[in-house]
């Protein structure tokens, strides 16, 4: 069963929704930009997300193959969701940027993102 959760950047400048199961599975990744911003990834199929406002409040940024597309709100610095290359039908939430109280009893699973080409072939 699927709910709706809201969330977005610390400034409020982005916000949306997303569908996502009571008992979502994230991602805890070691990469070197996730390790850095704390960023817990709940991945998020493209047709069960909405972007609420702040479309033109978004920077991008891309590194290394340049197949992620990490966007951050241009006032506050936050990135609260991007597109990954783990997951190119789907968005990765950061599950940190959830509004409190959303309800759900999510589980954690460690993703070794330093070693991606290895780790990927254990990526659901």
């Amino acid at each position: 069963m699927k709910s709706t959760v809201v969330g977005g950047c610390h400034c409020g400048a982005v916000r949306f929704e997303a569908q996502v199961e009571q008992e979502p599975e994230l991602l805890d990744c070691n990469c070197s930009i996730c390790a850095r911003t704390g960023f817990l990834h709940l991945i998020v199929p493209h047709q069960d997300f909405s972007l609420l406002k702040g479309e033109g409040d978004l920077t991008h940024y891309q590194f290394g193959s340049r197949q992620a597309d990490h966007l951050f709100c241009k006032h506050c610095g936050i990135k609260s969701f991007y597109q990954p290359r783990s997951h190119p039908e789907g968005w990765s939430v950061n599950f940190n940027c959830l509004d409190p109280d959303q309800g759900l009893s999510p589980t954690t699973r460690t993703f070794d993102g330093l070693n991606w080409e290895a780790a990927k072939a254990g990526l659901k």
